[in-house]
């Protein structure tokens, strides 16, 4: 790694971690967003363990597609420990919570329609949806919504291969400070 990107990156997790005033008097949640993105093989996932060493913090490996829905995400947030790396790997393959959300709801209305007349695909559509109910509302909420407020300091860790197909949403500034 870049020495110069290495030292920037270090001195922004002890500033972070030792900020709990700073984030008491502005009355904010003690959170910072890192995404981390590149092709596979690039170090991601090891910068994560990294970061966690580094700082002797906790690591939760969040599957989004293992959650069942909104409320069962904020109550894995609520039971996470302070001091603790939340990580979400290849965000860009989890759940659809990628790309325009327009595209999305032209895309499910073409489905529906063509749906209408086959019960067996809308049967096992039904079953598909049932796998997990998350959406990105809330996981927007998960990462910065009120419950993210509960608890101590947590660092909330996004990897992906592809930041392109990423609803800008989920990445700005305040959710993902470092990129």
């Amino acid at each position: 790694m870049d020495e110069k990107k290495k030292r920037e990156i270090k001195k922004d997790l002890v500033s972070f971690s030792n900020g709990k005033e700073y984030y008491a008097k502005i009355g904010k949640a003690w959170k910072r967003g890192y995404l981390l993105y590149g092709p596979p093989g690039t170090g991601k996932s090891t910068m994560v363990a990294v970061m966690a060493n580094f700082l002797n913090y906790d690591v939760y490996d969040l599957e989004l597609t293992t959650v069942k829905n909104n409320v069962e995400l904020r109550r894995l947030l609520i039971e996470t420990s302070n001091k603790s790396i939340i990580v979400i790997e290849d965000i860009d393959c989890s759940l659809d919570l990628t790309g325009q959300r327009e595209e999305k709801k032209k895309k499910k209305k073409k489905d529906d329609k063509n749906e209408e007349g086959d019960p067996i695909s809308a049967m096992s559509k039904n079953e598909e949806r049932k796998e997990s109910e998350v959406t990105l509302s809330g996981l927007l909420n998960f990462i910065d919504g009120i419950w993210s407020a509960c608890g101590g300091e947590r660092i909330i860790v996004f990897t992906t291969n592809h930041v392109e197909k990423l609803d800008p949403a989920l990445i700005r500034r305040g959710r993902m400070d470092k990129h």
